[in-house]
């Protein structure tokens, strides 16, 4: 099913989704981006910084991890004579607009990768993320952070993956030249795919990839 968002809005601070304890928001003081980079640089889990906040990400499952591998290895694969370069879950996106620096289970990047200023850990210019749902951070990925990382300049596709079932949300940004679109949005597309036998196509990246591989080796599903 193929659903055509027109003109989609980031929400207002009022109908944005309240994310408050889905993560354990491990200060309640501000803190600043220096002070978070200390801290992320000796953390065994990942962090996140939102605007002076800090959050510690929840841990995935086995098939979350497995899913989000599953994904790395294939991509690799299939885009191995290209420019295309794939980041797992250890790469941390950096947020500009919103002071925010967060993680996605995949990244991948159209050539040479833009940092933030002098860091080497920080992306700014990810062409492709993928988000391997989980009961905690769904909400999250879906409202939120997707608002995030709509105000990322290069992104131009995105991927909601459920690790219950065969179902796949995938965003696509339209390239059209629409006179409307500066005055009312941004243009993004949603398929969705929940059966084995699909594809789901990456248009920005020239490739397809089998549901099937997404869920290799997931128990009740492959």
């Amino acid at each position: 099913m193929v659903v055509a968002i027109d003109r989609l809005q980031p929400p207002s601070v009022a109908n944005t989704p309240d994310i408050t304890g889905q993560e354990t928001h491990l200060k309640k003081d501000l803190v600043t981006l220096a002070e978070y980079r200390m801290i992320s640089e000796t953390a065994e889990e990942r962090i996140e910084y939102r605007n002076g906040e800090i959050f510690v990400m929840s841990g995935g499952s086995f098939a979350h991890s497995l899913i989000a591998t599953n994904i790395v290895g294939f991509l690799i694969f299939m885009l191995r004579d290209t420019d295309f370069q794939i980041c797992n879950g250890d790469m941390r996106i950096w947020i500009p607009e919103f002071n925010c620096g967060t993680y996605a289970d995949v990244l991948v990047i159209d050539g040479e990768p833009e940092f933030n200023d002098t860091r080497n850990d920080e992306i700014l210019n990810p062409i492709l993320i993928v988000e391997v749902l989980s009961p905690s951070t769904e909400r999250y990925e879906r409202g939120e952070k997707f608002r995030k990382y709509r105000s990322v300049p290069s992104l131009r596709e995105y991927l909601l993956i459920s690790q219950s079932e065969p179902y796949i949300e995938h965003y696509s940004k339209s390239d059209s030249n629409n006179n409307s679109k500066a005055e009312n949005g941004e243009i993004w597309q949603l398929q969705i795919s929940g059966r084995l036998e699909q594809k789901v196509p990456l248009p920005h990246l020239n490739v397809e990839i089998p549901i099937t591989e997404i869920y290799r080796r997931i128990a009740g599903i492959d």
